[in-house]
């Protein structure tokens, strides 16, 4: 069997660490050949001796710079891609069969097009990029045969749910939600601490997207990127606090059939699934009890306790430049909650003013949709700065 050739986009992260680790335990599948990281150069040295991929591509320059000095005297290394365009040409790599793209943040946007453009087979973890734009990448995908697999344990959920069914037939989608670290807390949520929002009760993630999911933002956007992914309108796509996390999405379809992916929350699942698809392989994942289980709960959102929630479905509802002002202001305000700028409820604050701000236009091309970016970064630091 041909082994496949993988490339890993932030391959330091919690998706690029379980894609190595599936990688791991199926060697004789698949070779690394590329990785991709921001600036954590230990662990990144540590992958490259394991791994021997050809290429490394660090989107920190001075990180680079020291990594080049690093394995300068090593006899076999990698091509150390330490350009401004270095992400994009990693992506991108002629020998790569499969690109899994565990970024976080719209930075992913153009390293995520150039892989489309060169037919890959993409396992997309990074929401960011289809929510700013989802047309955008969706009708490039299918303009040069690209297959988008999904890694989000949601999303990769209602993929396989739709596996042999056309989605014209479908009547609803249902979103599972943790509900994050503070559903059910009942003290006020002004006084949340940065560590408190990054304990997550359910999945081990990035600082960024444990944040999003602790204001129920993280939902909000994958609701949009499920709009995109399987041209279902927003108005069609429900959300139900699910805190166990077993079930990972259901799809209801027109004779009111409801299909549900169900499992315990590991993220290797679907990563393995997009690196194997079509095919399915064994893993060591632990095995789903229901008995031990017991019992599975759902609750309805509560809108007014997470603001950023709804502030995203309208947003997902409006199109136009508001996806891409709604993400650029809440990494903005993600990035200044953790750096102790700001409160908790300021994210939503935040967002909601630059949410008001923007201009009334559409994004018919890729360079409207990095000025909108570039222009709500800078609102939202203008409300951070006052």
């Amino acid at each position: 069997m041909k082994k496949k050739n993988v490339v890993v986009l932030g391959s330091t992260g919690s998706i690029g660490v379980n894609t190595l680790n599936v990688v791991r335990q199926h060697r004789d599948e698949f070779r690394v050949i590329g990785l991709a990281a921001n600036r954590n150069i230990d662990l990144i040295l540590r992958q490259i001796r394991e791994f021997k991929p050809k290429y490394v591509a660090l989107d920190h320059t001075p990180s680079a710079d020291s990594l080049l000095n690093k394995i300068k005297s090593w006899k076999r290394r990698p091509t150390v891609l330490n350009h401004a365009d270095g992400l994009e040409r990693i992506a991108a790599a002629r020998e790569a069969d499969v690109v899994i793209f565990g970024m976080v943040g719209a930075r992913g946007l153009l390293p995520l097009i150039s892989a489309i453009k060169q037919g890959k087979t993409v396992g997309l973890a990074n929401k960011e990029a289809l929510v700013i734009a989802g047309d955008i990448i969706m009708n490039l995908a299918k303009r040069y045969g690209s297959t988008i697999v999904p890694v989000d344990s949601e999303h990769s959920a209602i993929f396989q749910c739709l596996r042999g069914h056309h989605e014209s037939r479908i009547s609803r989608i249902i979103l599972t939600a943790s509900g994050g670290p503070f559903y059910r807390r009942e003290k006020n949520l002004r006084r949340v601490s940065v560590p408190e929002a990054l304990a997550h009760p359910t999945w081990k993630m990035g600082a960024k997207i444990t944040v999003d999911s602790a204001t129920l933002m993280n939902k909000g956007l994958e609701a949009i990127e499920a709009h995109h992914l399987f041209g279902v309108p927003m108005e069609k796509i429900s959300i139900v606090i699910h805190p166990q996390s077993i079930i990972h999405s259901l799809v209801e379809f027109e004779d009111g059939s409801n299909l549900a992916q169900l499992s315990h929350p590991d993220m290797r699942i679907p990563i393995q699934y997009a690196l194997t698809y079509p095919s399915r392989r064994n893993t060591l994942v632990r095995r789903l009890n229901l008995e031990e289980v017991g019992k599975l709960d759902f609750f309805k959102p509560n809108f007014s306790k997470f603001p950023c929630l709804g502030l995203a479905l309208r947003a997902g509802r409006a199109g136009g430049c508001a996806p891409a002002v709604l993400n650029a202001a809440n990494e903005e305000a993600v990035k200044a909650f953790i750096s102790g700028r700001i409160p908790f409820l300021g994210i939503a604050k935040v967002v909601a003013t630059v949410l008001a701000k923007r201009p009334s236009s559409g994004v018919s091309n890729l360079k409207k949709i990095l000025e909108m970016d570039a222009w709500a970064r800078k609102e939202a630091q203008k409300v951070l700065n006052h």
